[in-house]
């Protein structure tokens, strides 16, 4: 009697059921973020810490995030999607109780570390999971992905501010309320997600289906613009992410919150991220990616300046929402620049500049710490302002310089070179040759 017969079905791909997992997966690695960024306040008194050793801990995640993302992407032909999703759901839900159960510093940090090493294994595996499951509406895609992370940053921080909340206001919930409950929110979407994945039959990679050379994507990385990309990679993430592990900190220090309401900071400016980036994506369409970066940088450092020398509730919302403003297509612009200006460079290149945005934040962490143990709350972000003056400087020159030889350029791989000649017939659904050469409207100078 067959497998079949007996009710067995086989794994199936289901595109919309990936996408939404995949949503939820994004969701559950901001809500880590939210969370730890309302709770490091909890820790600094409770293992009596310093501001250097809270930055520490802030930062492991983005270590364990860095280094997942980089040996993620080309885990993902070797062990399959589903397998590093499903170590990622385990990285969540352990990290999340180990969190919990933390006796002290070491462990605490460890915790720390496995849940961002579960983050970089989602980020590491949703990204080529939605471009090959929607080959032919990537962009919208992938804008609607990367939506959630802000989006699920402002789920985190509402929540945990409810639950802040509820124990001021009554006392008998503080024991259900405090910081162990808001880990334990952590759970609800990463169970989820790992429900939603199981029994799904994944693709294999866009690039491993078109046959693109594994050697072709190291020879990408020495090439002169994406060296400067890259060290502008340092910049552009420790500006966007940084201060959001200490703008709630910071709020409640300056601003003496009895509320505990620097959480609703941080929540206001994911919210700003999420609408821009759900209803304001085609901008980055309309103008140069390296023109849009260069003139929101203006805006990010002013609202950072401003935050750090704001007096009032108001006038820290509104720089913050100025700061909001700034940021909100950064990272997404500097992963589409490299795929566009170095499209040979495929996972690889991708993977390098995401791990360098979690590795800056990392060290971000501890560095902004510092400042304030040694300046004062009220003068750390106001430092920090000098990164995206310096970013842009950089991108400035990079848009002269693109002026100068024609306007900005998307590059395309060239079908020949990119696989055999019999690589077209076994090519996955919706991919073309004529596709991969670059043909269509993407293919025009944007100045």
């Amino acid at each position: 009697m067959s497998a079949r017969s007996l009710g067995q079905q086989p794994a199936t791909t289901t595109p919309h059921r990936l996408f939404i997992a995949s949503c939820i997966a994004l969701v559950a690695t901001a809500m880590s973020f939210a969370i730890r960024g309302d709770i490091m306040g909890d820790f600094e008194r409770l293992f009596a810490l310093s501001k250097t050793d809270v930055g520490w801990i802030a930062g492991a995640a983005f270590w364990g995030f860095g280094f997942s993302i980089l040996l993620g992407g080309p885990l993902c032909d070797l062990l399959g999607m589903g397998a590093l999703l499903r170590l990622a759901a385990i990285g969540h839900i352990g990290g999340a109780m180990a969190t919990i159960a933390a006796p002290n510093f070491a462990v605490l940090f460890t915790a720390t570390l496995v849940i961002g090493i579960a983050n970089g294994l989602v980020e590491a595996t949703i990204n080529p999971l939605v471009a090959t499951i929607y080959s032919n509406d990537k962009t919208r895609r992938l804008v609607a992905l990367h939506a959630w992370f802000p989006g699920g940053i402002v789920i985190g921080g509402v929540l945990s501010f409810l639950f802040t909340q509820a124990g001021h206001y009554a006392p008998t919930l503080a024991p259900y309320t405090g910081w162990q409950a808001k880990m334990l929110l952590l759970l609800v979407p990463s169970v989820t997600y790992a429900l939603l994945f199981a029994g799904e039959r994944f693709p294999p990679t866009e690039r491993a289906a078109a046959g693109v050379p594994f050697g072709d994507m190291f020879r990408e990385i020495l090439r002169p613009l994406f060296l400067v990309i890259w060290l502008c990679m340092w910049l552009t993430a420790a500006t966007e992410l940084g201060p959001g592990q200490w703008v709630s900190n910071i709020f409640n220090d300056v601003m003496k919150s009895s509320a505990q309401a620097g959480i609703l900071v941080l929540v206001w400016v994911n919210g700003i991220m999420y609408l821009m980036r759900q209803f304001l994506a085609g901008v980055a369409h309309r103008v140069s990616p390296v023109a849009l970066i260069a003139s929101t940088a203006v805006a990010a450092a002013t609202g950072l300046f401003l935050f750090g020398t704001a007096t009032t509730p108001f006038t820290a919302f509104a720089a913050a929402a100025l700061f909001a403003a700034g940021t909100a297509f950064w990272w997404p612009t500097m992963l589409g620049i490299t795929s566009e200006r170095f499209p040979r460079g495929g996972a690889l290149l991708l993977a390098i500049i995401g791990a360098t945005g979690a590795f800056s934040t990392a060290i971000a962490g501890p560095v902004m710490g510092w400042i304030n143990d040694h300046y004062g709350a009220n003068r750390v972000l106001s430092i920090w302002a000098i990164l995206p003056v310096v970013v842009a400087v950089i991108f400035t020159g990079i848009y002269l310089s693109d002026r100068l030889r024609g306007g900005y350029r998307v590059e395309h791989i060239d079908a020949k070179a990119a696989a055999p000649a019999a690589m077209p017939s076994g090519l996955p659904r919706g991919i073309s040759d004529s596709s991969r050469r670059g043909r269509g409207p993407g293919a025009s100078a944007k100045k």
